[in-house]
This record gives structure tokens, sequence and C-alpha cells, in this order.
């Protein structure tokens, strides 16, 4: 896997919108945020266009997005905020010139499709708090800050009832659960062989976690995993009639016949405290009775 470089002060950072739309008020905590990290920000050019719910139409989305992988003088660039609409312009996207000299890419939630689509390149990125959040918690956009400026980061979880001891060593894939079932079968479709995998949701039917995570399990990708970390799982919906389970024993369930640590409820996701990780690199997990570490 292809790592970035990392970043130090003084470069230059583009804010693309690849999904919805985004005003320059909403921007300003995050802008100056990143000026206090020493680095300076630049905009994709479709940045503050509007179309219905998106930051602009597909093409002008893909320009963007295409224009700050591209440019060389910009060494990061960070996806704007979530919502919908990566899986519309994912395909118009040349990743020629990226590939030669990649840089890092940074969000969740909906960057799970780019992201993904970085993993099966062979390139490294980060999961992380997006800058339309970057006042909302400072552990998490700390957290970014020293993934990308190549702090040491180690984190740390408490117990949970269905976690299953262990330690595993590889990189982490994944994402947002919604986004890796939605890719499943397109050329962005993740392979977790060998690696640990991250999932996360925000705002699902328990039905639908429970739908998910079987065509997970029946395409094989939870079979050979060295590790599976459960970040949060927001704001779960259930039926007049009960679902019956949690979203964690809905997970659990999919992976109980399987031997590798799992981690549960750990600080990454749609949640406040959402922790930065690195895509693609590899990582040390380690599940005990008192709670699990993760360190690079």
């Amino acid at each position: 896997m292809k790592t970035p470089p990392l970043l130090k002060k003084g470069d230059v950072v583009a804010i693309a919108a690849t999904a919805r739309k985004i005003s320059k008020s909403e921007l300003e905590p995050s802008l100056q945020i990143l000026k206090n990290w020493g680095l300076k920000v630049v905009f994709a050019p479709n940045l503050f266009k509007e179309q219905d719910q998106f930051a602009g139409k597909d093409a002008e989305r893909a320009r963007g997005l295409q224009w700050a992988l591209d440019s060389e003088d910009i060494k990061a660039v960070f996806i704007a905020r979530g919502g919908y609409g990566t899986i519309r312009v994912i395909d118009a996207i040349d990743f020629s010139d990226f590939k030669k000299k990649p840089k890092w890419v940074i969000g969740y939630s909906d960057t799970t499709v780019l992201q993904s689509h970085l993993t099966n390149l062979g390139i490294a990125s980060i999961h992380g708090t997006m800058p339309f959040q970057f006042a909302q918690n400072e552990e998490a956009t700390e957290s970014l800050r020293k993934i990308l400026f190549g702090e040491k980061q180690e984190y740390e979880t408490g117990a949970f009832k269905l976690n299953r001891n262990g330690v595993a060593q590889a990189e982490i894939v994944g994402g947002n659960l919604s986004l890796l079932y939605a890719l499943s079968g397109s050329v962005s479709d993740i392979n977790t062989k060998n690696k640990i995998l991250f999932i996360e949701d925000l705002d699902e039917y328990l039905y639908h976690i429970d739908r998910m995570m079987l065509q997970l399990k029946r395409s094989g990708k939870l079979k050979n995993l060295k590790g599976l970390i459960v970040g949060g799982m927001s704001d779960m919906k259930d039926n007049k009639i009960p679902f019956g389970k949690s979203a964690e024993e809905i997970i659990f369930d999919a992976v109980k016949e399987y031997k590798y640590p799992v981690c549960f409820n750990f600080p990454a996701g749609h949640i406040p405290r959402n922790l930065a990780l690195y895509f693609g690199k590899k990582a040390t997990l380690k599940v005990t009775k008192k709670g699990a570490t993760l360190k690079y």
C-alpha cells in the first residue's frame, strides 16, 4: 500500500465537496484551525456551488475533486462534508496522475466511496472528521492533526460484553457499513482478506444492519479477517414490531463463528469523538477483558 507523504507546516491543502452542498460560513471555523496548523487552504472550484442537495452538478463535483487530486502543489484533500453524492462522481475520476503522486484524502461517511476506491488502487487514506465538523470536538480534530503530521497515535477503549479477545496486526480497511454494502460488486468494492475491517453507521433500521452484515458474510468478507473494529452505531431505528437485537448483537451474530479479535464501541464514526484512523496502513489491535488498544 502506498502511503502519501506526511504534512508539514507551509503545505497547501484543498477542501473539496463531492456530496452535499456547503456554505463558506459553515467552513469558517475549520479554516482558522487549518491556518493554526500552519497550512494554506485552497478551495475546489465547485466548493460553494449548489444543485438541489448537492455541491453543484455531478460534473462540477467531479471536476472539483479531479482538480484537487491532480494539482501538484496540493498535499492533502479534505472532503468538506458527507451526506450523499460521491458514488455519483467516482467513475468520472481519472486516478492516473494521482497514483503516481498520491496525497492524503480525508473524510468519512459518504467519503467511504472514495476511500474504498483508493484502497483498491493501493493508496492509503485517512478516516476522520471533516471540515464541516472541525469545531465540534477538539479531541477528534486534534487526532486528525496528529495523524496528518505523523505524530504517534495510540487509542484505548473500554471493555464491552461482546468483545472477543485477541491480537491482530494488519492494514485497516472499511468505513461506513451502508456504503460498503452499496459498493458490493463494483470496481470500488474492497478486498478484506487478511485485513482489519472497520465499520460504523448512522440512522439505519436494525433489520438493515442485519441485511448488510449478512451480505458481507455471504460474500466472504467476514471469514478471513484479521480483526474487526466496530465504531459508532448511532441513532439506530426499529420497527413497531421490534427486531429483537441491538446493532452490536446483530454484528456479533454475523462473526461469532470466527476466531479473530472483535472490538465494539471504538471511538470513530458518526459520534462526536470521531478519532482519526489510517486506512491502508498496518496497525496493531489488541483486545483484552479490560478493553482494547489500537496503535500504528
